[in-house]
This record gives C-alpha cells, sequence and structure tokens, in this order.
C-alpha cells in the first residue's frame, strides 16, 4: 500500500466515523423528544383518569402488589 493510498483510506474512515456520529446526534436527539412526549401525554393521562402511568400501560397489580406488600396487607412478600 503506498502512501496515497493509506491516505485515501484514512481519510474514508475518517468520513465515515463522522457521518455516524452525525446519525448518532440526530437518533439520540429524537429519542430523547419522544421519551419526553411520552411521558407528558402519561402526566396528562394520569390528571385526567386518575390511573398511574404503571396503570396505563398495564402494570397496575404488580405496583399495587408492591405497595401491599410494603403497606403490611399482606402477611409475607414475595
Amino acid at each position: 500500500m503506498t502512501p496515497s493510498q493509506s491516505t485515501e483510506q484514512w481519510c474514508q474512515n475518517r468520513a465515515e466515523q463522522q457521518i455516524h456520529s452525525e446519525q448518532l446526534k440526530r437518533v439520540e436527539l429524537f429519542n430523547g423528544r419522544a421519551a419526553m412526549l411520552g411521558i407528558v401525554i402519561g402526566i396528562i393521562t394520569e390528571g385526567l383518569t386518575g390511573q398511574g402511568i404503571a396503570h396505563q400501560i398495564g402494570l397496575g397489580p404488580l405496583v399495587d402488589g408492591y405497595a401491599a406488600c410494603h403497606t403490611q396487607f399482606l402477611p409475607f412478600c414475595f
């Protein structure tokens, strides 16, 4: 491999890394915005229905069992 070929290969690898980095930044920005939107929608729904976010996504029995365990409604905790 000649010096010009190795320099060209290095430049190509560096360009690929920069493109990947830019794509990753855009994807993470989108994920963050989607998560914030989901939390806001969950809080608004909780305010309107009175059910917490865990109940909205189907984890209500799990949360209720945890609360009952820690409030001594159950003789033992699992």
